[in-house]
């Protein structure tokens, strides 16, 4: 290799990877502002966090890597050209598309790995992940009795205490409500103070109750005259909590495997052809069921059998009211199955055209590599300002330019109004703008 192709290697390899680095940290922390109120209060270990979040990120990686392409090459480009070095590069005979030679070598790397990643490791990713935060988001908030408040998350029973020690273990005046064995006449525990602990398994907590009673009220012969009432005191009780409730129990993975973004592109062509498939043995029954329903009348008692034909014969006036009244309820029976027939079809159009969407994204993304790289090297050789300001500008706005379009044109695609040539519009406005820019920057 020689030195200018070093030169060149070494100048964009650091921004490189300082912006990959930088995308998917700002794609995570927007992942966790949208599901931070599902994860917060919960007692998660640090493991399962780092699971989720190590999970989350590769999940992102696809898309951070035009973005890290596009700024570094902005950024590059436009520190050699500040400092003159792009000047004396030319004025050494080498010409721009040869300077940009070893950058296209790596962008072009890239681009396979992100086809890769996108194609065998992230419908994994995404499963596990989305496995991960489903467990996550059912599994309850920790175990918290603050003071003064009614806490209900123990299953059959709610709990009240007015004052809680800085140790977190000491209670005073508690109040234990057991809704176990009735709902509406729950069995109540006072106690003056007490202590709760866990065992060391955390499957249960124990409450030691002092000085105390508890109440009862039995409804025995389901009488509202006859309702035995006990109350019984106590210097010492213990009370057992079972808290299997609050544990963070593992799915198994395969509930999820059905969903077209954990696949990859073998496994979508052939759920797409089982769905059309699917799709035309129900459109073929419909079609079979409305002809059926349709071509003749016959009688409750037995009477003759009208064709369409006969409507147009001479009927006397009770038997023409039968026939038309008939012919109205059928036609509306068959309106009302055409229209659920009708949504039915147009909600599995639309599921297909997600697998489509999905199968177009994994090269979408991938080829977005060069198309920005062939935007952001030349527009930074001609603006030739480096640094974090004018790459950083420039970037975001090319890049939201193409997420943008390509969001618009995944709609479209999504409801049927455009075929799966539309996941290539962004990808089709943006590849002249980096021509146009790669010619101009050449004949500068």
């Amino acid at each position: 290799m020689k030195k200018l192709d070093k030169l060149i290697v070494k100048s964009y390899v650091g921004p490189l990877v300082l912006t990959f680095v930088i995308a998917v940290f700002v794609l995570l922390m927007q992942f966790i502002w949208k599901y931070v109120d599902d994860i917060a209060g919960k007692g998660l270990s640090v493991g399962i966090i780092a699971e989720l979040l190590l999970d989350a990120s590769a999940t992102f990686v696809p898309m951070a890597m035009p973005i890290a392409i596009l700024f570094a090459s902005i950024m590059t480009m436009g520190n050699l050209g500040e400092h003159y070095e792009l000047v004396a590069i030319k004025s050494g005979g080498v010409p721009l598309w040869r300077a940009m030679m070893p950058m296209g070598v790596i962008v072009i790397a890239m681009t396979v790995v992100a086809f890769l990643f996108a194609d065998y490791v992230m419908p994994s990713a995404v499963l596990k992940y989305r496995t991960t935060l489903y467990d996550i988001t059912r599994k309850k908030p920790a175990l918290n009795i603050r003071p003064g408040e009614y806490y209900s998350e123990i299953d059959g029973f709610v709990i009240r205490v007015n004052e809680k020690d800085p140790d977190g273990k000491t209670l005073h005046d508690i109040t234990i409500y057991d809704h176990r064995n009735s709902p509406s006449q729950p069995d109540v525990v006072v106690a003056r103070y007490g202590t709760m602990q866990t065992t060391p398994d955390e499957r249960y907590m124990l409450f030691t109750l002092y000085d105390g009673c508890s109440y009862s009220e039995t409804d025995a012969n389901n009488s509202a005259e006859s309702k035995p009432f006990t109350r019984i005191y106590f210097e010492k009780n213990e009370l057992t909590f079972d808290l299997s409730s609050f544990a963070f129990d593992k799915t198994d993975e395969s509930i999820f495997q059905g969903g077209y973004q954990m696949m990859n592109m073998s496994q979508l062509d052939s759920n797409i052809v089982r769905l059309k498939e699917q799709r035309e043995k129900q459109m073929f029954t419909q079609k079979e069921n409305l002809t059926n329903s349709m071509p003749s009348y016959r009688y409750e008692d037995g009477s003759e059998r009208l064709n369409c034909s006969d409507l147009c014969d001479s009927l006397d006036a009770k038997k023409a009211y039968r026939v038309y009244n008939d012919a109205i309820v059928r036609a509306e029976r068959s309106y009302s199955d055409i229209k659920i027939h009708s949504q039915v079809l147009t909600s599995q159009n639309e599921y297909i055209n997600r697998h489509y969407i999905e199968w177009h994204r994994k090269w979408t993304l991938s080829i977005a590599c060069i198309v920005l790289f062939l935007v952001g090297a030349p527009f930074g050789s001609i603006v030739r300002k480096g640094g974090l300001g004018v790459p950083l500008v420039a970037s975001v706005i090319f890049f939201v330019l193409y997420y943008v379009i390509g969001m618009i044109a995944e709609k479209a695609v999504r409801e049927g109004a455009m075929g799966n040539i539309g996941m290539w519009v962004s990808t089709f406005v943006m590849l002249p703008i980096g021509i146009v820019l790669t010619y101009k920057a050449v004949q500068r």
